[in-house]
Parts: structure tokens; C-alpha cells; sequence
């Protein structure tokens, strides 16, 4: 059996973030991003999950891998090298070509361009590397700088669920976002 990689595993990389896969070393931090309160707010959800559960969930994504890429999101400006500050993921419709996004970051992590360049470079390895036709994504609508990062990306309106979320605890309408192949700022990433 070989040593596992001195340093983090990097699939795709820009100016400022990268993507890689999993890691079950992460799983802690994994889970702290995902119960801090904006990341629950940003997901529209209400309560926290716990340690336990999120630790059958990330088996569950490992094994299931074949209809999800999850990716391990990574600052490539810290110092001393790629810092994990976040997770993207795309859950595939294998039956229509198309994939839902979500994206979450490290509360240090947001402001600085990371989500927009994840964002991008998700859509490149999706709609490039697994070649998907479509990619979409819901959003609450008070998160703008969630809206402003999926638009600088690609992604455009394409519709509107009314009263299904829920924002600082009033009912809020979720829009409907998608990107398309002919969306993607490009070049790729993997064209060489």
C-alpha cells in the first residue's frame, strides 16, 4: 500500500482557489463550516447537525461517489501552502445530464473572491470533465453576495420558488439559478 500525499490532492486549480477531493481527515472541519450560523442561514435551514451524523454522512459521500463529485475547496494564497476553506459539491442527474450546485465556505474564507473562483472552476470540471449539459442551483434571495458569486460565475435566473425558505426566521422566495456549457467564462482548465 502506498503513503498517502504529502500535501493536499489538487484536481483543478486557479488564481486564488482550488479543488481536490474529499478528505476524511477534513471531516471535522467539514462539519464545523457547515453548523457555523451563516452557513446554516445560507442553507435556509434551522438547527445544527451533529459530529456523529456528519461522520456516517461523509462515509455515505464516499461511497455514493458515483452520482455526486464533492470537492475539498482551497485557498491557494495561504501560506505556507493550499489551505482547505470550503466544500463544493454537484449532485448528479445521471438520467438527464444535470447537476444541482451547492458551495460552503470557512466564515474566514467569504469576501474574498474564493466562492466566485470555486464556483468557477466547479463548473469548468462539470461541464467539462463529467459532461454535464446543465448545472443548477436554489438560493435564498436576501443572499446576495451568494446571488453576486453564482452570477460572476455563470450562472443566470432562471426562476423563482416562492415562499420556500426561510431567512433570520421570515419566509423568503428562493431563486432558481443555471449555467449552461455556453455560460462558462473559460478557458478550461483541462483544454492543455
Amino acid at each position: 500500500m502506498s503513503e498517502p500525499p504529502a500535501g493536499p490532492v489538487i484536481w483543478v486549480q486557479g488564481k486564488r482557489a482550488a479543488l481536490g477531493p474529499l478528505r476524511a481527515d477534513l471531516v471535522i472541519r467539514y462539519w464545523e463550516w457547515e453548523n457555523e450560523p451563516g452557513s446554516i442561514l445560507g442553507y435556509g435551514r434551522q438547527v445544527p447537525d451533529s459530529l456523529e451524523n456528519r461522520t456516517e454522512g461523509y462515509g455515505h459521500q464516499v461511497r455514493d461517489s458515483i452520482n455526486q463529485l464533492r470537492f475539498t475547496v482551497y485557498d491557494t494564497r495561504a501560506e505556507p501552502g493550499p489551505e482547505p476553506v470550503g466544500l463544493a459539491t454537484l449532485l448528479i442527474d445521471h438520467q438527464v445530464r444535470t447537476a444541482e450546485f451547492l458551495i460552503i465556505l470557512a466564515p474566514g474564507a467569504r469576501g474574498r473572491g474564493l466562492a466566485s473562483e470555486a464556483t468557477l472552476l466547479t463548473l469548468d470540471y462539470g461541464f467539462h470533465i463529467a459532461a454535464l449539459r446543465m448545472i443548477w442551483l436554489k438560493v435564498l434571495e436576501p443572499n446576495r453576495p451568494g446571488i453576486r458569486a453564482y452570477t460572476t460565475a455563470g450562472f443566470r435566473p432562471a426562476g423563482r420558488l416562492r415562499q420556500s425558505g426561510y431567512w433570520l426566521g421570515q419566509p423568503c422566495d428562493e431563486m432558481i439559478m443555471d449555467a449552461l456549457p455556453a455560460d462558462y467564462a473559460g478557458p478550461s482548465h483541462f483544454s492543455g
